[in-house]
């Protein structure tokens, strides 16, 4: 049934069209009477995406994407040529974390789940390979390792063979080990060294860095292209800046290459780099005013290919000719909406391209460079598209000590502007996390509905430089929940927003947010509501073991959400001033989280009863730190609905 119904969406999406002009590109919107928006169906606005996350095999053959049902998501495998498609299902229990080719005919599948750990839980990851040709699926690993089993360093691009750097046990550093895909060769390459946690490879597959923590240091171990030893290459304290290099990309017949640093300007930018002796050298590119997220190599590693960063959306620069001249027509062609090259064949003459807005789920296209005609693969909500979305704008303001605070702000189409009916919406993460402006179904969901929708980028949220990053550090339930409250404010003062209809809205750290600024500040918000939310913070750090692999991570991530030594994280988590809640809450979430376990809401819940506090519960089986299944979507949309009309009325 599942490959029937995906293989008939598939097709009856394809069609043919030349880059040209927006126009083909533009959605017919259902209007409603006097200029009001048709009321958008629950149903509509909770499908599961046709299709996402597609990727390109190195010829350009087969397409590996996750692909959506009326009742699920599934990994899958198509050819577009024929429109065979074979899904891919883990085992109950299991989620997967993330995929990639491997040659033509494998697929590497990141597999995560729960596991017992100590006297607690603790997220483990493994590796999977995927033979297309057999439909067989082997473990990658070794039978005894550590949690982590999924860090890839390098794959051989004919899928013959990869570098994967795991703990031999879970008392060992890491080593690197060499792994046969086309045969049983598992190989130790590097050896174990103490207080080296990350490994990184060249494009040619060899190991050439190692960093990890001696006491308040960071380290780094590097060897020249084709040595055999390691040496110390150079220490920072923690908190220096030269300890927050990032993406370490290297030459392959020198000992120069590229980094991502913030030491020169406070925000991360592309240089040169030696790496023999940890000196940064010319810049190559920085945006204008945010961090450089990500950047890719030419294939020989002798110069930078493309460079990624967000301002008030998602950016890509090309410094390879032909992809600038591609990416340059095709957004001349889709006008305001972003056109992203999301995958490409090796030789670069086929192209998977997602055209979206904010205001628009996207459509993913087959570009075919030699011909420069686009093919439509699949719209991700083609039943949401008919309806007019509202756009998402952005926009900022100042908190209480001075600090700009960038946001995203919706306003509902059809009414005007002026003391509407607020919602609150605090991202998740909440560090090396932002929003993006991107479209988001809840948002059209509240919006539609009259409410206006602010989403804060609040101190700690990624991509604003080290300064603005920093300020988030030890600020978890304190200053981060006051930019929450000075969106408000600012709304408030620009005669938007009524400062007596504000509710807070949030998923994870967004859901703890939502709790939090209902329990602290009962006077501003009328309700909160909260999926997947952090309810107890000691209890959520002791189980995040994943952050803990790494030691330097372990240190950022403790003295980021606590720090001075000597604060009681009890004081900022609901669950430990349960007392103080006067406001009706909701609280949802899924009981399969890996992430934010269910036992963090569950508690709650138990103690809301206990202290007789008004709220909602509901668990959603079988559901992740995220809702897959289309009708426990709609059940989230139809219960979050109905709390706000009943607490918060936008009439």
């Amino acid at each position: 049934m599942t490959r029937r119904w995906l293989a008939a969406a598939l097709s009856g999406a394809a069609m043919m069209l030349t880059i040209a002009t927006g126009a083909a590109f533009a959605a017919p919107e259902k209007a409603g009477a006097a200029g009001k928006p048709v009321r958008i169906p629950t149903a509509e606005l909770a499908r599961t995406p046709l299709i996402s996350a597609p990727a390109l095999s190195p010829d350009g053959n087969l397409l590996l994407a996750t692909l959506g049902t009326p009742r699920e998501s599934v990994l899958g495998i198509i050819e577009p040529a024929t429109g065979k498609i074979t899904p891919f299902r883990l085992p109950d229990g299991w989620e997967i974390a993330s995929y990639r080719w491997a040659g033509n005919g494998t697929v590497l599948i990141s597999a995560g789940k729960t596991t017992p750990w100590l006297d607690d839980e603790a997220y483990m990851t493994r590796l999977l390979a995927y033979d297309v040709a057999t439909a067989k699926t082997r473990f990658v690993g070794k039978r005894e390792q550590g949690l982590e089993g999924d860090d890839i360093l390098y794959v051989d691009p004919d899928g013959k063979w990869l570098l994967l750097s795991i703990q031999r046990t879970v008392y060992d550093w890491p080593s690197v080990y060499r792994v046969e895909l086309d045969g049983d060769g598992f190989k130790q390459v590097v050896a174990p060294r103490t207080g080296i946690w990350e490994w990184y490879a060249d494009t040619n597959g060899f190991v050439r860095a190692g960093t990890g923590i001696e006491g308040d240091k960071w380290v780094m171990v590097y060897r020249s292209p084709g040595a055999n030893r390691f040496r110390y290459a150079g220490k920072a304290r923690i908190d220096d800046v030269k300890a927050s290099l990032g993406l370490l990309r290297f030459g392959l017949d020198s000992d120069k290459g590229y980094i991502l640093s913030s030491e020169k300007t406070g925000r991360d930018a592309v240089y040169e780099f030696d790496y023999a002796n940890l000196q940064t050298g010319a810049l190559v590119f920085e945006a204008p005013e945010n961090d450089v997220s990500d950047f890719t190599l030419k294939p020989d590693g002798t110069g930078i290919k493309a460079a990624y960063y967000t301002d008030v959306r998602d950016r890509v620069v090309w410094f390879d000719p032909e992809r600038k001249e591609v990416q340059d027509a095709i957004d001349k062609a889709v006008g305001e909406k972003e056109a992203w090259i999301v995958s490409q064949s090796r030789d670069g003459q086929k192209m998977v391209v997602l055209v979206t807005g904010t205001n628009d789920p996207g459509t993913y296209y087959i570009f075919q460079n030699a011909a420069g005609v686009m093919q439509r693969l699949a719209m991700v909500n083609e039943k949401v598209r008919a309806y007019k979305l509202a756009a998402s704008k952005p926009v900022a303001y100042t908190a209480r000590d001075g600090l700009k605070i960038p946001a995203y702000l919706t306003l509902p189409n059809g009414r005007e502007p002026k003391n509407l009916p607020l919602i609150i919406m605090p991202h998740g993460g909440p560090y090396g996390v932002r929003d993006r402006g991107d479209y988001d179904p809840e948002v059209q969901l509240l919006a539609n509905r009259g409410y206006a929708v602010l989403q804060p980028n609040y101190r700690g949220s990624e991509s604003y430089g080290r300064t603005f990053e920093d300020k988030g550090a030890g600020q978890w339930g304190r200053a981060m929940q006051d930019d929450l409250d000075d969106g408000m404010d600012w709304l408030v003062k620009q005669g938007i927003a009524d400062p007596k209809r504000v509710c807070i809205v949030g998923s994870s750290y967004g859901g703890y947010a939502a709790m939090w600024g209902a329990t602290r500040n009962p006077e501003r918000y009328r309700c909160a509501a909260s999926f997947a939310g952090v309810m107890d913070v000691p209890r959520q750090l002791k189980y995040s073991r994943d952050f803990f692999i790494n030691a330097k991570s372990a240190r950022k991530w403790k003295d980021r959400v606590r720090g001075e030594q000597s604060f009681n994280l009890n004081d900022i988590s609901p669950i430990g001033q349960v007392s103080k809640l006067s406001v009706p809450v909701l609280v949802t979430h899924g009981d399969k989280d890996q992430r934010v376990p269910l036992k963090q809401s569950a508690l709650y819940a138990k103690a809301l009863e206990k202290a007789g506090k008004p709220f909602e519960y509901h668990v959603y089986p079988g559901e992740g730190h995220g809702l897959t299944n289309p009708d426990n979507r709609k059940d989230y949309f139809d219960r979050l609905e109905a709390f706000l009309a009943k607490h918060n009325p936008a009439d």
